[in-house]
């Protein structure tokens, strides 16, 4: 146990983050698999918007500081690319 205040601080602040940062980890998850499951049914529709609540939420999170610009830019790329090929082929 922390025997020092700003050790206790600490051990609350990290408590705080780490369950704040399996949120949005877990949100994330569950947004793209979303679009890969209704990519996978092959239903454009729900794809389409599935992509569009995915593009809005990732960029969001960029605003936020929660996730890097590249990294939301790469995600929701593929997420497109795979909706587009869907389109292509229906």
């Amino acid at each position: 146990m922390a025997n020092h205040k700003s050790a206790e601080k600490r051990i609350r602040q990290t408590i705080k983050r780490t369950e704040r940062n399996r949120y949005y980890r877990t949100r994330i998850k569950n947004i793209i698999k979303a679009v890969r499951e209704s990519v996978a049914s092959s239903d454009l529709a729900k794809a389409q918007e599935a992509f569009k609540i995915a593009n809005k939420e990732l960029h969001k999170f960029v605003s936020k500081g929660i996730m890097k610009k590249n990294t939301a830019a790469r995600k929701v790329s593929r997420l497109n690319a795979a909706v587009k090929k869907l389109a292509q082929s229906a």
